[in-house]
């Protein structure tokens, strides 16, 4: 990496001068709801696409992947997220069912990870969310696939001015 770029970098600001604070020994026991009091504050914040996640997926040799999609909803089944099972995530879910999402709040300062095993979720859920997106016109999509990320670990990150970093987990005993 040329010095120049290296400086131009840690020149560049973390975050904005008003963060939000967050204090987890106020967290509710359910991380759903702590993730959905989240969403609300960063809709309020103005934060654009605040249900737009990275999804991380590998292949059956471990390489990992990356992508932006966008959270359907949160229910006992888990994390709602849907592709085609014929596109590089579908292939990559059929092979290693294992996956992270994860949100990035820039506005705030906030960033929530979700990991853990992944499950098709039925062909009528499936063709009911293709008929729901927009822009559709009425076909049928055999390819698309509603998929739920049961989570084996949820964390919420807080960012501070003083970079002692506020992170709060739940673990699997947390989700029922």
């Amino acid at each position: 990496m040329s010095e120049s770029l290296r400086q131009y970098l840690r020149a560049l600001p973390d975050f904005p001068e008003l963060l939000p604070d967050f204090d987890p020994a106020g967290a509710p026991a359910d991380p759903a709801e702590l993730f959905r009091q989240w969403l609300d504050e960063a809709l309020v914040a103005g934060v654009p696409a605040p249900n737009a996640c990275s999804l991380a997926t590998a292949d059956e040799l471990g390489r990992p992947s990356s992508r932006m999609l966008i959270l359907k909803d949160i229910d006992d089944d888990g994390w709602h997220f849907a592709t085609s099972r014929a596109s590089r995530k579908g292939r990559e879910l059929s092979a290693n069912p294992q996956a992270a999402l994860n949100f990035y709040w820039q506005q705030q300062g906030r960033q929530v990870r979700v990991a853990g095993g992944v499950m098709e979720l039925s062909a009528a859920a499936s063709a009911s969310d293709w008929h729901a997106r927009p822009g559709a016109d009425g076909s049928d999509n055999p390819d698309w696939q509603l998929y739920a990320l049961r989570p084996r670990e949820i964390e919420f990150w807080q960012a501070r001015h003083d970079r002692r970093h506020i992170r709060h987990r739940y673990g699997q005993a947390s989700f029922g």
